[in-house]
């Protein structure tokens, strides 16, 4: 597994992430109107080019319809001569793990990849698909990375979930993530500083996102 996730392309990037990183670099976690955000497709794009973003990837929940539209407005920017992101495939995906109703980033995935078909209908999928291994092994089919989302936003302690997610074959965990909700985003002192600790111990990778639903890309 460790060997898989290390020739991930998206590995070698998630490997520079540190707590600068965020928001005007890289963007791992962020939602559109394809699900509960409020910033059309194009107008995260549009964002994402003003921030001088070098890598995205758009998080909604159990939803991809906003890839298309914004990699094709990437892709116009590019072809204008102006810098573009480097776009992933995203998605955010519910599912339960030691008991404990948790969201895990799928990134980089091969698209229309028929083992994740069942989760991207627009909500949360029930019965044994609920179980996070379930989660992880429909995105490792799919070629992606399974990553926890905000570790310390769930009811039971950060550590042991990171510690269920590194038995079950998770890739790694949002590292970088502002819990204080400020309206722009800055990574929270201490907590985050602990989780990044707990994810490198464990050789897992690390990623940081605004987890933006707002109107603006630079929070959340």
């Amino acid at each position: 597994m460790a060997a898989a996730r290390s020739a991930h392309p998206l590995a070698a990037v998630l490997r520079q992430v540190d707590p600068a990183s965020c928001p005007t670099r890289f963007n791992f976690h962020c939602h559109t109107t394809c699900s509960d955000g409020s910033l059309a497709p194009a107008a995260l794009a549009d964002q994402a080019l003003a921030l001088g973003l070098e890598h995205l990837a758009v998080t909604d929940h159990h939803a991809t319809g906003a890839h298309g539209e914004i990699h094709a407005t990437f892709e116009r920017a590019a072809g204008e001569g102006r810098p573009a992101p480097t776009l992933w495939r995203g998605v955010e995906i519910s599912c339960l793990l030691e008991g404990c109703l948790v969201h895990v980033l799928g990134l980089g995935f091969a698209e229309e990849h028929p083992s994740l078909h069942a989760y991207l209908q627009g909500q949360a999928v029930v019965g044994a698909a609920l179980r996070a291994e379930a989660v992880v092994e429909a995105i490792h089919a799919a070629e992606g990375l399974a990553l926890l989302a905000h570790p310390a936003r769930y009811r039971l302690p950060f550590q042991r979930l990171i510690a269920a997610a590194d038995r079950l074959g998770f890739d790694g965990a949002e590292a970088w993530y502002d819990y204080g909700l400020q309206p722009r985003w800055s990574p929270t002192p201490l907590v985050c500083e602990s989780i990044a600790r707990e994810l490198s111990q464990r050789r897992l990778l690390m990623s940081c996102g605004t987890d933006t639903h707002g109107l603006h890309l630079h929070g959340r």
